[in-house]
């Protein structure tokens, strides 16, 4: 067995499934879950039907570069949402199977171990699969501390340049999964600046750039950085995106990646011998999705109105404020996070993630210590009952 499979650590949910057992829930309160990030908003009918009306197509092996229509859907999104010029269908785009089989797959590619110095950079608190990815590619991760001082910012100058020569991909993720907090203009001029001197790739994980709450307002992404700082080229950038959040299609396991194009083409090299080409029928609903907008005006309409509900709710308790973009809140404890995500399961029936889970000791600090995770994915009816119910659980804390 490849021994790196024993550094890895259990995932957060097996983390919450031991901390809640022996629990038993009052009886007369229903269950709501807002610990995992799973889209509940119904799959917009349009997609689906797209899906049905192209299963013919899977009697055909698809490729692993996926459809012309396809590609041409995505780089048409990507000129549309972030105003970049032309973007090149045949170099520039890549449809994935979701970001998190991406993101995983990429490291691998990416990550060369020889010599046993390779470094990862992940940010901390942080999506797991950065350091599952880093860990199987034989390279070590650093981590970068979001702290509440910093606005959950990325001082990137925190790192020594003794890191920065070792590392050899960066994962960034913005809108940030659990904080919300959306990277500035200066702090990606920053890491390009790093990246150009040290030679690594860039890895930004946008999953959440659709979530936002001001129409006029939307989330700069990796590749509209670039473009504004004078890096046409997205030398050493891929950005990952998905439909999951977007389109409310969790299940339906898209996404793409976009960028250098010379780096896209290792990746397609490895992703021929990975053997991850999309589904043909899963294309065709891709398509469909990434061609209208309307639906996700409307998805970003129900979170606005969940947040505008029941972050005043949970404020009046807990440090909360309502994050930059994405669908979580990362409310500061008056107790240790997993006391607190234990105690309200086990007397309220509401299933929140503590933070600590999600992030890991570094510079003697774990900086989800203190937090919790609270998603707001569920009818915003249930959203409000839980909010409702943190507050009586908060009021009950001596």
């Amino acid at each position: 067995m490849n021994p790196n499979l024993d550094r890895l650590q259990s995932y957060p949910f097996e983390k919450l499934r031991k901390l809640f057992e022996g629990l038993i829930p009052p009886p007369g309160l229903a269950t709501i879950r807002l610990s995992i990030g799973e889209p509940r908003h119904a799959t917009p009918p349009f997609i689906t039907q797209a899906l049905i009306d192209n299963l013919d197509g899977l009697s055909a092996y698809p490729a692993t570069q996926g459809s012309d229509a396809l590609r041409g859907a995505i780089a048409g999104w990507l000129e549309r949402r972030y105003g970049l010029p032309a973007v090149d269908v045949a170099t520039q785009v890549l449809p994935v199977n979701g970001s998190r089989e991406a993101l995983f797959a990429f490291a691998q590619c990416v990550v060369d171990s020889r010599g046993g110095a390779a470094k990862v950079l992940c940010p901390n608190p942080f999506y797991q699969i950065y350091e599952g990815a880093a860990l199987l590619a034989g390279a070590e991760p650093v981590f970068l501390n979001n702290l509440p001082e910093n606005r959950f910012g990325s001082d990137f100058d925190s790192l020594p340049e003794s890191v920065w020569r070792d590392v050899q991909l960066a994962f960034v993720c913005s809108p940030g999964n659990p904080t919300g907090r959306v990277l500035s203009l200066q702090e990606w001029a920053r890491l390009f600046e790093l990246s150009d001197r040290h030679g690594f790739v860039i890895a930004a994980d946008e999953c959440y750039s659709e979530i936002y709450f001001d129409e006029n307002a939307p989330p700069v992404g990796a590749l509209q950085a670039a473009r504004e700082l004078g890096r046409g080229d997205f030398r050493n950038l891929v950005t990952f995106s998905s439909l999951s959040k977007r389109s409310n299609v969790p299940g339906m396991r898209s996404g793409f990646v976009a960028g250098d194009a010379a780096v896209l083409k290792a990746f397609l090299r490895y992703r021929t011998y990975h053997g991850c080409a999309m589904n043909p029928a899963v294309q065709a609903a891709s398509v469909a999705a990434w061609n209208d907008e309307a639906h996700v005006v409307d998805n970003r309409r129900l979170y606005r109105e969940k947040f505008d509900r029941v972050t005043p709710l949970v404020a009046r308790h807990l440090k909360v404020e309502r994050p930059d973009a994405g669908f979580y809140l990362w409310a500061q404890t008056p107790i240790p996070d997993t006391e607190f995500a234990r105690r309200l399961q086990g007397e309220y029936n509401v299933t929140v993630l503590p933070g600590s889970f999600l992030a890991r000791e570094a510079n003697g600090v774990n900086p989800g210590a203190g937090f919790v995770r609270i998603a707001l994915v569920a009818p915003t009816a249930e959203c409000v009952e839980a909010a409702e119910r943190i507050a009586a659980f908060c009021q009950s804390l001596p």
